[in-house]
C-alpha cells in the first residue's frame, strides 16, 4: 500500500472512515472491519467522538487491542455530543481529548481534529489547547474539518513560531461534489496540507451498487434517509455517465471514484467506510487504476466543477 503523508504521519493512502461502528455495525463486526483493514494494508482510521454516540471510538480502541503500532489513528471534536460537550473553547479542548484517549484505550491520538469551527471562539485560543496537548505528547499531530480556504489562512495565521500548526483539513470531496478544487485545495497547496476527502463515494452512490428508478439496496447507506441529498437527478445522471466510462475501460464506478480522488492534488487518504471485511478489500484494490492526462479530461467532461 502506498504511503502518503500528514505532517509527521506517514498513512495508507486507502484509510477507513469508523462513522458506521456503533451506528450501523457492532463491536464483532467492527473487530471483523479492522482487522481486515489491517491485514490489506491499511494503517489509517479516522473516527470521531460523535460517531455512533461515542460507540465508533470505543469498539475502535478495542479492536486495536494488542496492535494499536500498526494504526495511524485519527479522531475529531467539537460537533455536539450532548449539550454540555461540544465547541472548541480551551477547557473542552482537554476534556474532549482525555475522553477520547479513554474510549480509544491509548495514551495517544496521532491526529487530532476539530470537526467544525467554532464561530464564538478564536482559533488562535484553540490552537493553543491543541498545542499544548502536542506539547504534553498526548496528540502528534493537529488537523481540521469543513474548513474554508479563508479559515485555513486565518488558523495558519493564528500559529505562532513554535508551536503545533494545522497539517490537514478533511472535508466532502467526490466525484460529485468537486466543490474543494475552487479554493481549499489550492489554499491546501499554498499552506501545505494535507486534504483528507469524506464522503468519497458520496455516501455509496458512487459505488455502482445503486441503480436508477430502483430503491437502495436494505443494507446499504444509501438506504438511510439522511442520504437523499445525494441521489438528486444531477448526480444519478453524472454517476452512470461514469459508471460507463469506467466499465469501457474494464473498471468499475468504485474503482474510478478512489483513483480519482488519490490522484487529485494534496489528497493524503481516501477515508472510504466500511461495514464488511468484503468491502474492505474492494475499496483496497479500487486504487489500482492509474488514471492517464486523456481519462481526466474526459472525466471532467462527464463530472464537471459546478
Amino acid at each position: 500500500m502506498e504511503l502518503r503523508s500528514i505532517g509527521s504521519l506517514r498513512v495508507s493512502v486507502v484509510g477507513l472512515g469508523c462513522n458506521n461502528f456503533g451506528m450501523r455495525i457492532d463491536e464483532p463486526a467492527t473487530g471483523r472491519v479492522v482487522g481486515a483493514a489491517l491485514e490489506a494494508g491499511i494503517n489509517f482510521f479516522d473516527t470521531a467522538d460523535i460517531y455512533g454516540s461515542t460507540k465508533s471510538e470505543e469498539f475502535l480502541g478495542r479492536a486495536l487491542a494488542g496492535r494499536r503500532h500498526q494504526a495511524i489513528v485519527a479522531t475529531k471534536f467539537g460537533m455536539a455530543v450532548d449539550d454540555q460537550r461540544k465547541g472548541a473553547r480551551p477547557e473542552y479542548v482537554h476534556r474532549a481529548a482525555e475522553d477520547s484517549l479513554k474510549r480509544l484505550r491509548t495514551d495517544y491520538i496521532d491526529l487530532y481534529q476539530l470537526h467544525q469551527p467554532d464561530p464564538e471562539v478564536p482559533i488562535a485560543d484553540t490552537l493553543g489547547a491543541l498545542d499544548q496537548l502536542v506539547k504534553a505528547g498526548k496528540v502528534k499531530e493537529i488537523g481540521c474539518s469543513n474548513f474554508s480556504a479563508n479559515q485555513l489562512d486565518e488558523a495558519a495565521r493564528a500559529a505562532t513560531p513554535g508551536t503545533a500548526p494545522v497539517v490537514s483539513v478533511q472535508n466532502e470531496y467526490s466525484l460529485l461534489n468537486r466543490e474543494p478544487e475552487a479554493s481549499v485545495l489550492p489554499a491546501c497547496e499554498r499552506l501545505g496540507l494535507a486534504f483528507l476527502p469524506f464522503f468519497p463515494l458520496a455516501s455509496g452512490l458512487l459505488t455502482g451498487k445503486y441503480e436508477p428508478g430502483k430503491a437502495a439496496p436494505k443494507d446499504s447507506r444509501l438506504s438511510l434517509s439522511w442520504t437523499s441529498r445525494f441521489t438528486t437527478d444531477r448526480n444519478v445522471r453524472i454517476a452512470e455517465a461514469l459508471k460507463a466510462f469506467a466499465a469501457a475501460r474494464e473498471h468499475t464506478l468504485l474503482e474510478l471514484a478512489v483513483s480519482w480522488l488519490a490522484a487529485r492534488p494534496c489528497v493524503a487518504s481516501v477515508i472510504a467506510g466500511a461495514t464488511s471485511p468484503e468491502q474492505v478489500r474492494a475499496n483496497v484494490a479500487a486504487v489500482s487504476w492509474s488514471l492517464t492526462p486523456e481519462d481526466l479530461s474526459e472525466i471532467d467532461r462527464l463530472a464537471p466543477l459546478t
